[in-house]
Formats: structure tokens, sequence, C-alpha cells
């Protein structure tokens, strides 16, 4: 027997992950998301950052609550459904975010850019597809392209981030989407996967991917709260830690100047939550 007659039989096939599987991977990026620390002005599971509305608690109860929308959103996506049925789905997800939170806006951002990657792997499973970056980022295209940019032309102004877009010309989560999520592909995922090629450890390599997403993305939340001084002073911290030979220890001081400053960088949290969801999508078991 040639090898050529034993080659297709020693490939596996795509990953053909669950609606329900696809879920809980996306649950579980949230809680890899909260679970990092430092991280500069973030809630985690050590203090509440710049917050004092919410604690690492509040995002427990918030994501505990998001595992079923995502589940339905992943469903969603594998039939192919339009992008209003989608949008239906993620405005039903922030009402059991905001019940389950005592109406706290602990994941808006992450329903929006994680929901829409749950519905890009379920199509991309269903098809028979790995959901690997170029399969994930022609989906979102392919299927959801147009009415994704019409959206984005309606912003509202109901987000700090809608409102942020307006004053500021910031393109937020909704823009992000439309244009395939180029800061979770083209920043945070090549920062994590370099890391973690050069010898970083899971800590260091998720800080190293956040601080990349600080460093170069106009996040709304710190536009909202500290204006363009606050984003410049943001993304140039983020290259000093990142620059540094002791990330951690930068990391830290960098966390305390945004707590006392009162900068959340929530935007960057809700990339690196996606970024992670794809990472370990595409080494989840089929």
């Amino acid at each position: 027997m040639s090898l050529a007659t034993l080659a297709p039989e020693t490939v596996p096939p795509p990953a053909r992950l669950s609606p329900r599987a696809i879920a809980k991977l996306a649950a579980r990026a949230l809680w890899d998301e909260l679970a990092l620390c430092p991280k500069p002005g973030l809630v985690s599971l050590r203090d509440a950052g710049a917050h004092d509305d919410m604690s690492a608690r509040t995002f427990v109860k918030s994501l505990f609550a998001l595992r079923r929308p995502f589940a339905s959103l992943a469903a969603a996506g594998a039939a192919a459904a339009p992008f209003a049925t989608l949008r239906a789905l993620g405005m039903r997800a922030e009402a059991d975010m905001l019940r389950a939170t005592g109406g706290v806006n602990t994941h808006r951002g992450a329903i929006f850019c994680v929901g829409l990657l749950c519905a890009a792997a379920g199509r991309a499973c269903t098809i028979g597809e790995a959901p690997d970056d170029d399969t994930l980022r022609a989906t979102l295209h392919d299927v959801w392209g147009a009415a994704l940019v019409a959206h984005v032309a309606v912003c509202s102004t109901r987000s700090h981030g809608g409102q942020v877009a307006q004053r500021h010309g910031a393109g937020g989560a909704r823009a992000q989407a439309a244009r395939g999520f180029p800061d979770v592909f083209d920043i945070a995922l090549p920062a994590l996967r370099a890391a973690r090629a050069a010898g970083a450890g899971v800590r260091v390599a998720r800080l190293r991917a956040l601080l990349a997403l600080m460093a170069r993305v106009d996040d709304t939340n710190v536009l909202y709260r500290g204006g363009e001084a606050g984003l410049r002073l943001v993304q140039q911290r983020a290259r000093e830690a990142s620059a540094s030979a002791d990330i951690l220890r930068a990391s830290e001081a960098m966390h305390s100047e945004l707590v006392v400053r009162r900068l959340s960088p929530g935007g960057c949290a809700d990339l690196l939550a996606a970024a992670l969801f794809v990472d370990t999508l595409q080494d989840a078991p089929g």
C-alpha cells in the first residue's frame, strides 16, 4: 500500500463542535480574561481595578448567564441566520447579563465580539471547515459582512462606545466586526502566539496580548473616561510595559496608575477575551 493511499486516512477531519461546546469555550475565554492579573485598570480576581460599580463576583455572575445565549448564537450561526436574528439574540443576551448583575454592564462589548465569533464558529463547524483564523474572518465577511457594515452606519448612543464613536470618530466593536476583527486577528493573536513561541508562560503570553491591544487600540472606554489625553497615556504606558525587562512589575505599576486616574481599557479586555476564545477554539477536540 502506498503512502498516497494512507495519507487521507491519517489526516484528522476538521473539528465539528456543537453550539453547546462552542458556548462553553466562549464562557471559558471570559473567565480566562477575568483571571488574568495584573491587568491595568481592569477588574480581576484580585481587585476591581478602576471600577467601583463591579467586582470579580459581578463578572462571574455575568459569564454564567451568558453560556446559553452564546449557544443560541452559535446555533443561529450554524443555520446562517440573518444578522437581524443575531442582533436580537445579542440583545437578549444583554438582558440576561443585566438581570444577573443587577443592572451592571460587565460584558456588553464581549457579547458583541465573542457572540459574533460564536456564530462564525457555529457556521464553520456545520459546513465541515476548521474554525481557523481565515475561516472565521471569511465567514463573518461572506455571511454577515454587508449587514455589519450597515449596522456601523446606524451607531447608537445608548452605550458609552456609541457616544464616543460619534464624539471622537472611534470605531468601537461595531467597526471591528465589520472589518473582520483586525485587532483580534492582527494584534492580539499574533502577540499571544509569538510570546508563547518564545517560551512565555500562559500568564505572560496573555498579558503581552493585552498590552499589545492597549498600545494600539483606540479604546472607547478609555476615551469616555479620560478623553484623548487618557487614551494617549494608556497607549504610551502599554508600550513601556511591553518593552520592560520585567513585564509583570511594569504592568503592576501601570495598573496602579490607571486605578488612580480611573481609566479602564474595557474594550481591550473584550478583544482579549475574543482572542482567547479563537485560540482555544482551534485547540478544542471535535
